[in-house]
């Protein structure tokens, strides 16, 4: 017997346009996603769907980034950045929005924003089918589809009261898109002082580019305005397991060798975790 479409995807159906079609809706094709004239998509057993076509992405976080990651979140270091988000997406968005999570990774912050709004769906977007098979379990209003986010989103217009970039990257153009015209993009990215003391001691971590700010805000100004920031700064303390996770799980991962890691090497017991959160509305 064909398996039952996971509640959370049925929830968000609506959303979803086939990525062939552009236009087309997609529908339950009974353990699968099928557009009026026959593309289909898989619906893995973990529980998402993978919408991608032509060439695979090839940018999404492998499985040991994904295991260090969910470690990692689950002591809670960076609960204080989730309720920020969640609390900003919660003064933009009535109970019943529509919350889309652009590179959500396990869904860590999707589903600290559904927790706050008890009406609410949630949607993740992810290359990185590891992540995928943990948002698609994050939250029981969260579905999770794979898709590379760089490309045009596989969802209908104005589908999102709220979109979330949590440390992800960015697509203007499609979050302007698929916004409605009272929604908002929330927008969290690091400061030039976070985890500084951690990129003093591991050789190839990724630097803050000083230019960051600028370059988003180049980037959005065409099709968003800032209604607030909000800056979310404190001192962490960590175990040396805690910071090796906190290195492994970012896209230093790919920089930094495993001698670095794993040499017995001195790190620092805290680091200084600084993040903005900032709301936009459509122009």
């Amino acid at each position: 017997m064909p398996a039952l479409l996971p509640p959370a995807l049925d929830l968000s159906l609506d959303l979803l346009r086939c990525p062939a079609c552009r236009t087309r809706r997609l529908h339950d094709g009974y353990g699968a996603l099928r557009c009026p004239i026959g593309h289909t998509f898989n619906i893995a057993r973990h529980g998402y769907a993978s919408l991608l076509t032509g060439t695979p992405a090839t940018s999404g976080d492998d499985t040991a980034m994904v295991q260090a990651r969910n470690r990692f979140l689950s002591t809670d270091t960076y609960a204080p950045i989730r309720e920020v988000t969640a609390r900003v997406a919660a003064d933009a968005v009535s109970e019943q929005g529509t919350v889309v999570d652009v590179g959500c990774g396990t869904g860590y912050y999707l589903a600290g924003v559904l927790d706050q709004l008890p009406g609410a769906r949630g949607l993740g977007l992810d290359t990185s089918v590891r992540a995928l098979r943990l948002a698609a379990r994050a939250h029981d209003r969260a579905a999770a589809v794979a898709w590379d986010v760089f490309r045009p989103f596989p969802l209908a217009d104005g589908a999102a009261d709220v979109v979330l970039d949590v440390f992800a990257p960015r697509n203007p153009t499609e979050f302007h898109r698929v916004l409605r015209p009272t929604g908002r993009l929330i927008v969290v990215r690091p400061t030039g002082r976070h985890l500084a003391e951690l990129r003093g001691h591991v050789p190839g971590m990724v630097a803050i580019d000083p230019a960051k700010e600028q370059r988003l805000h180049r980037a959005l100004n065409p099709f968003f305005e800032a209604v607030v920031t909000e800056q979310v700064e404190y001192s962490a303390t960590l175990a040396r397991l805690d910071l090796l996770d906190l290195v492994a799980m970012t896209p230093s991962a790919r920089h930094v060798s495993h001698a670095d890691l794993s040499d017995g090497g001195a790190l620092p017991d805290q680091v200084t975790v600084s993040v903005l959160a900032t709301a936009y509305r459509s122009r």
